[in-house]
Parts: C-alpha cells; sequence; structure tokens
C-alpha cells in the first residue's frame, strides 16, 4: 500500500485505501465521478508539498493526475501588432518547476519567479502561488475544471477564478471560513483543475520586483534581466531559506515520473554545485540531499513549505503590532482596506525562533533557516507536527492576539 508519507514533501502520513493515477483526461473525471456517486472521500493530491496527512490510514480513493503535456498553441503565429504573447496550455498533472524550467528555455517571460515552488500546475491555480514579486494568478488565461456539483466541464476565466492572496474560488469552495473546511468539498474542491492556460510574453528577460532577488543579482529593484538568471537566482535564495525541494525523492518509486526526468538530473545536479559553492548555514541546507534514498541528516529537508500564511488584518489591528512589525497594503475578503503582515516575523517574536521544537529529542522543529517553516527531522508522526504548530499558533495569538492560519490542506488532522 502507499502511503502519504511517500507522497509528500513533509514526509508524513498513514496509508491510502486506494491509490490511483488516470492517465487520460476521461479516465480522471470517471475516478472522481466513481467515488462521489459511492460517498467515498476524496483526495486529489499532486506534489505533496502543501499537505499534512492524519497518521490513520485514508480509507477513500487519493487520485494523482498522471497527464503531464505542455503546448504552445500559437507557437507558430506571427508577432502581430508587436504584441509577443504566447499562449501555453499545460494539464492538470505537470511538475510546477518543469513549467517553469519549460517557459525559461523558450524566453517566454512571466513565472520565472516562481522557480522551484514545488507542486504541480492545478494546485498551482487552486493555491494562486506566489514568490518573489510574482503570482501565478497574473499569467492564467484561463482554466478547465472538472464541477464535481454539476458535473460538467467548465472553462473558467481569470475573473472567474476570483484570486486573492493565496486563494481562488476553487479553494473558497473547500472552506466554509478561512481555516474551517467545508465538509462537503473537502480535502478536495468542488472544481478538479484539468488543464490551464497560461499567456506569458515572449521577451526573454523579465523585471526584478523584489528586494531580496535584486540584492541577490547585484542589480536595483525593478531592473530588467535575462530569465534565466532571475530564475537561478531565485532556486539560490530558496536553497539557502530551506525552502528549495529536495530533488531526489523523485528517485523514490511512489514519486518516479512525476517529474520528468531531465530536470530531475538537472536539479540533483544544481543542489550538488550549491553544495560545493557555499559556506555555513547554506551548506547545511543541502547536507543529505545527494545521500543515498531514506537517509536523512538535513533537519530542514522534509516539509511542507510556509507552514502559515501571513495573516491579512485591519488597520486598527495592525497599529496595535509593534513598529517594527512588517506591514504591506492589503485588501481583506470583504473589499475593504486591509494590512498584510509577516508570520515569520509574528512567530519569531512570540518567541518561537529558527531550530524550535517543543522537547530537545522531538522529532518535529521548525526550520533552522526559517520560523515559517515546520519541518519532520527524521521519523515524525503527523501528530508532532500537529502538537508544533498548536504550540506556535497558540503562542502567536497569545502574544499579538492574531490567529494564524495554516497554509497546507490538512487531511483528518487539526490544527
Amino acid at each position: 500500500m502507499t502511503s502519504f508519507a511517500e507522497l509528500t514533501t513533509i514526509g508524513v502520513g498513514g496509508y491510502i485505501e486506494r491509490f490511483v493515477e488516470p492517465t487520460t483526461r476521461v479516465a480522471l473525471i470517471e475516478e472522481v465521478e466513481d467515488a462521489d456517486s459511492k460517498g467515498i472521500p476524496i483526495c486529489m493530491i499532486g506534489g505533496g508539498s502543501n499537505m499534512l496527512a492524519s497518521d490513520d490510514e485514508f480509507h477513500g480513493v487519493v487520485i494523482r493526475d498522471a497527464r503531464r503535456n505542455i503546448t504552445v498553441p500559437d507557437e507558430a503565429a506571427p508577432v502581430e501588432n508587436g504584441d509577443f504573447s504566447v499562449h501555453v496550455n499545460a494539464e492538470a498533472g505537470v511538475n510546477w518547476d518543469d513549467l517553469v524550467q519549460f517557459c525559461v528555455d523558450r524566453g517566454l517571460e512571466g513565472i520565472e519567479g516562481l522557480s522551484g515552488i514545488p507542486g504541480t500546475v492545478g494546485a498551482s491555480v487552486v493555491q494562486n502561488i506566489g514568490a518573489y514579486g510574482q503570482e501565478v494568478s497574473s499569467v492564467v488565461d484561463s482554466v478547465e475544471v472538472w464541477d464535481r456539483e454539476e458535473k460538467k466541464t467548465l472553462t473558467m476565466s481569470n475573473v472567474d477564478m476570483q484570486f486573492g492572496y493565496r486563494f481562488s474560488l476553487l479553494k473558497r469552495s473547500m472552506y466554509k471560513a478561512p481555516g474551517v473546511p467545508n465538509t462537503q468539498f473537502y480535502p478536495t474542491p468542488r472544481y478538479i483543475v484539468l488543464s490551464v492556460t497560461f499567456v506569458l510574453v515572449h521577451t526573454g528577460s523579465g523585471t526584478v520586483n523584489y528586494p531580496q532577488l535584486a540584492n541577490a543579482l547585484h542589480v536595483n529593484l525593478h531592473d530588467r534581466m535575462p530569465i534565466d538568471k532571475i530564475r537561478a537566482a531565485v532556486l539560490d535564495v530558496r536553497a539557502a531559506k530551506g525552502m528549495l525541494e529536495d530533488a531526489t525523492r523523485y528517485r523514490e518509486p511512489a514519486m518516479a515520473g512525476t517529474k520528468r526526468d531531465d530536470q530531475v538530473e538537472r536539479a540533483i545536479e544544481a543542489q550538488q554545485q550549491f553544495r560545493e559553492q557555499h559556506d555555513g548555514a547554506a551548506q547545511d541546507v543541502i547536507i543529505g540531499m545527494n545521500s543515498d534514498i531514506g537517509q536523512n541528516s538535513d533537519p530542514n529537508r522534509h516539509s511542507c513549505g510556509s507552514f502559515f500564511m501571513n495573516p491579512i488584518i485591519s488597520e486598527s489591528d495592525a497599529a496595535r503590532l509593534p513598529e517594527d512589525a512588517p506591514r504591506w497594503p492589503a485588501t481583506l475578503p470583504d473589499g475593504s482596506t486591509g494590512v498584510k503582515t509577516s508570520a515569520a516575523w509574528l512567530i519569531d517574536h512570540a518567541g518561537f525562533h529558527k531550530g524550535y521544537k517543543l522537547t530537545e529529542d522531538a522529532h518535529a522543529g521548525l526550520s533552522t533557516l526559517h520560523t515559517l517553516s515546520i519541518t519532520n527531522r527524521g521519523g515524525a508522526t503527523s501528530k508532532e507536527i500537529v502538537d508544533l504548530a498548536d504550540a506556535i499558533r497558540a503562542g502567536v495569538r497569545e502574544q499579538f492576539g492574531i490567529t494564524l492560519i495554516p497554509e497546507p490542506v490538512l487531511v483528518n488532522v487539526e490544527i
């Protein structure tokens, strides 16, 4: 039997009663329809990077889309009226970073800042992934979905998707309120992503829109740079923060074939080069990455990435934060003006510093490089991860009056 521990980047979770990988669009829809008609719980999984599952067996069906085609419908179309827009269509099961590399190799600007984010194309639009000055919503043209309630396919426009900060209409269907699951459509949305069409720009260069990235590239904010250089810098910055996926996981049987073989080897080679070129804390991130499968000498190797979302709060609540707390303008769910602050800052200033563990011998701990990441140090259970997350959440609430919302999809666990 396959387990969530084998399928997720945090490496915890119990066995799965039924695990399937449909290879066609029809087969995918049929698997969803069959389970829904029988009242069987469904869990759609992509790269397993944004999911925390219970240690108990999952009595349902876990579906991983095995369709991984990328096409460029208008690749041969001539440029008209100076319009360099290029549409790229990717099936939902495409590894996200495979798509980024595909586009960078072809000089297509728009998602290079999202390099190194683990997961799949389908998950990218559910979550509206974002990093280093870019969000996927800015380049989505349309999303083809299967509507589990109406039992039909739909094509949603960018506007239809109702994108927000780490949010979309698809994600909304999973929750009754922020962090409160909708039992009818959880842990899988009402709308199952079948494919996504992106609109990118054929320029070969991109804009550096994030201060940390500008510093890494030794350029000014908003400067233009070749997109391959931006991608390389993003991967280095993510690695130095312990937020870069370990590509050796794709050599494990449960993950085989989910990422293109050439990209797996390319990523592993890059990890090796990073280890050789960096010293100190940055090198600690990579230790163990190229070791034999099953070894876990790197304390930051297994995580869900960012465990909590940056809170968006009212201006009055923001005014009560310490003066040095980060603040960015944002919009609240009701459309009113709000303020986004840093979950990592709140966690650290509530007393949970890098490397924090509940006990000295705990198998779960905060990353030694980033307070926003909860890591499996090796042999951790889902309960240990949850206990640590609960403690952090309670501590931040007590210190600042802000309740952090977990970013991962929680399968049969509560935080």
